[in-house]
């Protein structure tokens, strides 16, 4: 990431809100803001951030969701016929968006924005879209491809005729908006390959806020207390996990390494943290013999999630998605974790040659990588200072609020020269 000074460092003239060129931000987020997974955790922290640097923040969001202190949040109305709705993909969300689409009109009309800062294709074709009149520049926060998450949610096959209809549609949205923010390099390079000018495209990798999430955030005793409330010994090894429980998360891969090892006659303990399918998965593990190996929390709330880790000696990072970002490995590098992960791009570039990778599915080299670092205490020690170090010094929060300030201003300038120039003349026609 470049460098860029944090926002602490900033003096208070300096700052944007105090010099008085505070933003007005419009956030879309078409999701149930906030829950807790990662997704969510980018706005979040995105518009935290923000607000640290003088902005005024708006996120408009669907009916559910937790409200969080500090932000005005504005919901759509509920849809009666379905209350309780999936993660990600689902042919509700087609209700969901056209819902979110009337509000968004009725904001705007009510309100004046600067920017709107849209969050995933659907924001972005609803703030591209429905905002036109009130010619106010669209970012899009982008976090991943559309097509490739509705394959992994199974709401689309391969096989399909829509398949080809899908991407279309996903190419002209990610064209129309005046910037794309990207949460992974390697996106950035292949929206850059098709959408012109590659120029709007900024990598805008995620960030960890390393205040929150740090080794020594658990005493002694209380890590002592929680493992014996869990009924494990206080030196058995604990591989931790914390996201979405779905397919393409790579938790079947999970239960299958759990397995392999347990077979081997290996005594280690998982901590399963996430959501949704908490059944399916316990069932599944219970059928692999690991009921007393393996505890399923269920959702942790965002607030709770250092403590939890904390109790962990190793992360595991299974993802087999291709596409998706990948933002739990930075609360696993904050936390001082050794983390062994799937090959995948987006977590070869958070934890680059810091971590322990297994070919993408190949369970009986996750698993090695797991025994390798459990036989080795010091390199595991070692592993984990360095991770966190680097967790500290390029992916803090505030180097991303900066930059995505720096993209506003200068989408904001040309703007603003168009409305000068229309305001003048105005006031003098013949002029």
């Amino acid at each position: 990431m470049p460098n860029v000074p944090s926002v602490s460092s900033i003096s208070t003239s300096e700052k944007p809100g105090a010099s008085g060129s505070s933003l007005r931000i419009l956030s879309i987020a078409p999701t149930s803001f906030f829950s807790d997974y990662g997704c969510h955790v980018r706005i979040l922290e995105e518009a935290r951030t923000l607000k640290a640097l003088g902005h005024d923040v708006t996120i408009v969001t669907y009916f559910k969701g937790t409200n969080t202190p500090g932000f005005r949040i504005i919901r759509t109305m509920p849809t009666p016929w379905h209350g309780n709705y999936e993660v990600g993909s689902s042919r509700h969300k087609f209700a969901f968006d056209i819902l979110l689409g009337i509000r968004l009109l009725r904001v705007m009309a009510r309100n004046g924005f600067d920017v709107i800062h849209a969050h995933l294709h659907e924001g972005a074709l609803l703030g591209s879209v429905l905002t036109r009149p009130w010619h106010i520049p669209v970012c899009f926060d982008y976090q991943g491809s559309l097509t490739s998450e509705m394959l992994d949610h199974g709401f689309l096959h391969r096989d399909t005729r829509l398949l080809g209809m899908w991407q279309q549609l996903e190419r002209v949205i990610e064209r129309m908006p005046a910037a794309i923010f990207t949460s992974t390099l390697g996106a950035a390079e292949v929206l850059r390959q098709r959408i012109s000018p590659a120029s709007k495209v900024h990598t805008l990798l995620d960030g960890v806020n390393t205040d929150t999430f740090y080794p020594g955030i658990l005493s002694a005793d209380e890590r002592a207390t929680h493992r014996t409330a869990y009924g494990w010994m206080l030196d058995d090894p604990v591989v931790v996990y914390l996201g979405l429980l779905a397919v393409h998360q790579g938790i079947g891969s999970l239960i299958e390494v759990a397995a392999r090892l347990k077979n081997e006659g290996r005594q280690i303990r998982w901590l399963v943290m996430g959501y949704p399918g908490v059944s399916d998965w316990q069932r599944l593990a219970r059928e692999n013999d690991l009921e007393k190996d393996m505890v399923f929390t269920g959702r942790v709330p965002y607030s709770n999630a250092p403590r939890m880790l904390a109790l962990g000696d190793i992360a595991i990072a299974p993802k087999l998605s291709q596409t998706e970002g990948s933002g739990k490995i930075l609360n696993y590098m904050a936390m001082g974790l050794p983390t062994v992960a799937f090959e995948t791009p987006a977590q070869k570039e958070y934890l680059g040659n810091l971590g322990v990778y297994a070919p993408v599915g190949d369970t009986e080299a996750l698993a090695r990588r797991i025994v390798d670092l459990l036989d080795h205490p010091a390199q595991r020690g070692e592993l984990g200072n360095r991770l966190r170090q680097r967790a500290l010094q390029q992916f803090g929060w505030d180097q991303v609020g900066l930059q995505i300030d720096s993209v506003y201003r200068e989408l904001l300038v040309p703007q603003r020269r168009a409305m000068y120039k229309r305001d003048s003349h105005m006031r003098n026609p013949s002029g």
